[in-house]
């Protein structure tokens, strides 16, 4: 009978309360063996009621080994790495507190790992509303849909194969020896910079659509608009380093903002700058809004045709200027 490799999950948290029980219910119904599992939770100092469901959870469960260790730096990276340090599998798999992954979903990533299909391994995202509100289903159906996220293929109807990047993935520790940890220089788009280092190393990011996880999108829009600024400032930090990953997809909103502004400010002292504005914002609002109507009729939602325009909009808008604004700080601040 071959033996199971051990496998630490781990997990960067900070004030999830209201979704870490999901996550820590659905590491306990894994078809893997719990004797052979790990969860190791990177805290970083969590003010609402987060450690104290963790720590209900424990008492009930004390047959899945559960760490809570404390992360003061508060990144997502520095969280990783904590985790990794504390961790004892010699199979990685990364999951966050907004996830709930299926029942066979480690199981899923061992038998990948053991049939070599890749070096980082993941799966698919079901995106979820973050509460239940009008506003925040709207939100989840835009960060699934090809508008807001182009060809991320994670969160899209994917095929098992190679691709750039993978959401949360798994990977052997030995890989951590050959290529280095996760960058604690860049505060987001970590899975991307290190999924760059696996595929530059001479490895594969291999995605497997039956590696599913449901994932918890933003409630608000506030909380939306600043998720994606993080994104795009982050983004332009990576690209100093690996220019030539850059995607369409991700070119696209900064082009947009950047043009917007432009325009704006010509529109002041030409009229033709205005009828090229009025042009480009009736295109876009006309091709968000017919997207919205196809998707309320799909859904029976009548709410979309305005809700779904509305958080692309917040997207591509806030990631565009996040992306511009790091370019710009580039330009005035010195990077050590």
């Amino acid at each position: 009978m071959a033996i199971s490799p051990f496998v630490s999950i781990i997990v960067p948290c900070y004030n999830e309360e209201s979704t870490i029980r999901h996550l820590l219910d659905s590491i306990l119904k894994q078809t893997y063996p719990r004797t052979e599992m790990e969860l190791i939770i990177s805290d970083g100092m969590s003010t609402d009621r987060t450690l104290d469901v963790i720590a209900e959870f424990q008492k009930e469960h004390q047959d899945l080994s559960v760490k809570v260790v404390e992360n003061p730096v508060r990144t997502i990276p520095s969280a990783l790495n904590q985790a990794i340090r504390e961790s004892r599998g010699e199979i990685i798999v990364r999951l966050d507190a907004h996830s709930m992954p299926i029942s066979e979903y480690v199981e899923r990533c061992v038998a990948a790992h053991e049939s070599g299909k890749g070096d980082n391994v993941g799966g698919v995202w079901e995106i979820r509303a973050g509460a239940d509100t009008q506003i925040a289903k709207s939100i989840s159906f835009a960060a699934a849909h090809p508008l807001g996220v182009g060809d991320a293929m994670y969160r899209l109807n994917a095929k098992a194969g190679a691709v750039d990047t993978v959401p949360f993935g798994s990977f052997r520790r030995t890989l951590i020896d050959k290529i280095g940890a996760f960058d604690e220089t860049l505060l987001a788009n970590e899975d991307y910079e290190f999924n760059t280092r696996v595929r530059e190393s001479g490895g594969i990011v291999w995605i497997d659509p039956s590696i599913r996880s449901v994932y918890f999108s933003r409630a608000t829009l506030g909380k939306l608009a600043n998720q994606y600024w993080r994104y795009g400032f982050w983004k332009f930090q990576m690209l100093k380093r690996y220019p030539h990953t850059l995607r369409w997809r991700q070119a696209l909103p900064p082009v947009f903002v950047l043009i917007l502004i432009i325009l704006i400010v010509l529109s002041l002292l030409a009229a033709f700058a205005r009828y090229l504005l009025a042009a480009q914002l009736f295109f876009y609002f006309s091709v968000l809004g017919l997207a919205g109507l196809k998707l309320a009729i799909e859904k029976r939602n009548w709410f979309l045709i305005f809700g779904l325009p509305l958080a692309i909009t917040t997207m591509h808008i806030s990631w565009g200027m996040g992306f511009l604004w790091s370019g710009i700080s580039n330009l005035f601040i010195k990077n050590d």
